[in-house]
């Protein structure tokens, strides 16, 4: 086989491809067996029909034509690698010679990642903000707290905003109750508009045992259909906070005092502060880099990802919704492609601890087993993605390391005391 690449753009080459028919040969082998196993010709069995029998019944033509598929797509994945493009999007293919028993020629245009000139980071500054934990910062933690040991009890009083109530929900449309609409003796907090729109408002000015019926959207109802939503105020509570003392420090923590109760609070937001320090560096270090970065991007590729998105909602023709679509495509591949410009620059490898790290940590935040999580992932082939995620983080924080982090106080800040300690793994037993 020879191939030659011709670039047609930064993002989008053309791939011209011939092959004798002497590498065609398991090819055809393939085509052969395939067909074999669809015809029926009477004295052989399905898939035993001999090749010339093929050839006289159901034509050359048709052995070329099934072959040729085959052969394609293992060509053009060859000249591909041999030409080390990373190929992007559907290929378009034009077969621009043909000669049985003799050759086969044909060309590829396809989208490709573009190759990037990274700007340099010598002399780099990123300014991030210092670590400044207050007395009211303290105070809201601390108290954040001793809302969570505080008890309700009930009062007799018009319910107002701020209000803990129990309450009862029924929801119907047209008069009929809503398939799971009702509930019985909910706790919620008046004010906070955490439940039904509406709620709130109904609720405001009540008493116990009262009711009220008001309108309101229901989540999963169509857009614009109101239900008649009664509530039935079983109580109002009041809650009751315990006082700030060295009691409730040992109450609610494994402190004796609340002054050292504070002094944990203090340290623990200046360390989730710190990491936001790191948070903020590498966000930085992206907007440098993008606005020191031309990053050209497929258009093709960009409709296609497009349609893709919106085909499924059959909203293709939706124009305001393609606009805010397309935005966000555009902002996705042009982070990914920067990110795996520096990937390649810098070498940088994922390990399968740091793959499996990954992996337990997304499937906390979707509150699944890491074993789940990983088979659901394999399952949908999503691996490689996942994969190229962890590299293009750790890439970043590769390249975060060559750069001067400072607070805006000119305090420098040092990334590498924000890692967590490696984990130490433990001797294997002696025998």
């Amino acid at each position: 086989m020879k191939s030659a690449l011709e670039t047609l753009s930064p993002t989008r080459v053309k791939l011209t491809i011939e092959a004798p028919f002497g590498d065609l040969t398991d090819h055809f082998a393939k085509a052969y067996k395939e067909i074999a196993g669809k015809v029926t010709i009477p004295g052989f069995r399905k898939g035993k029909v001999p090749s010339h029998l093929i050839d006289q019944r159901v034509g050359r033509a048709a052995v070329l034509d099934e072959a040729i598929n085959i052969a394609i797509p293992v060509l053009y994945m060859e000249a591909a690698r041999e030409h080390e493009v990373r190929v992007i999007g559907r290929p378009e293919v034009d077969i621009t010679e043909l000669v049985d028993n003799e050759k086969l020629a044909f060309t590829v245009e396809v989208d490709v990642r573009p190759k990037l000139d990274l700007p340099s980071l010598e002399g780099i500054k990123l300014t991030v903000d210092p670590v400044d934990v207050s007395e009211k910062d303290i105070d809201e933690q601390v108290e954040a707290l001793r809302i969570r040991f505080g008890t309700l009890s009930t009062v007799e009083k018009t319910v107002a905003s701020g209000d803990f109530v129990s309450i009862d929900l029924v929801a119907r449309i047209d008069g009929k109750e809503v398939d799971g609409g009702s509930a019985n003796n909910l706790s919620y907090e008046v004010g906070t508009d955490r439940m039904i729109p509406g709620l709130d408002a109904a609720l405001i000015g009540l008493n116990a045992s009262e009711s009220k019926i008001f309108k309101s959207e229901l989540y999963g109802a169509e857009v614009g259909q109101l239900a008649d939503v009664e509530v039935k105020l079983n109580a109002v509570k009041h809650r009751e906070l315990p006082p700030l003392d060295d009691s409730f420090a040992e109450l609610a923590s494994e402190f004796d005092t609340l002054a050292q109760l504070r002094d944990d609070v203090k340290s623990r937001l200046e360390r989730l502060k710190s990491l936001e320090q790191g948070t903020q560096a590498r966000d930085k270090l992206l907007e440098y880099l993008l606005e020191n970065t031309k990053v050209p991007l497929p258009e093709k590729f960009v409709e296609a990802e497009v349609n893709a998105h919106l085909e499924p909602e059959g909203r293709l023709e939706d124009a305001a919704h393609r606009v805010e679509v397309e935005a966000d495509v555009r902002k996705s591949l042009t982070n990914n492609f920067l990110l795996d410009s520096i990937v390649d620059a810098e070498k940088v490898d994922v390990s399968e601890a740091e793959l499996t790290e990954f992996i337990i940590r997304s499937a906390m935040r979707y509150g699944m087993p890491p074993e789940q999580f990983a088979q659901e992932v394999a399952q949908a082939g999503q691996i490689s993605s996942l994969v190229a995620d962890v590299a293009r983080t750790k890439a970043l924080a590769v390249i975060l390391e060559q750069c001067k982090v400072v607070d805006s106080k000119g305090k420098a800040v040092d990334l590498e005391a924000l890692r967590p300690p490696a984990a130490i793994e433990s001797a294997p037993a002696e025998g």
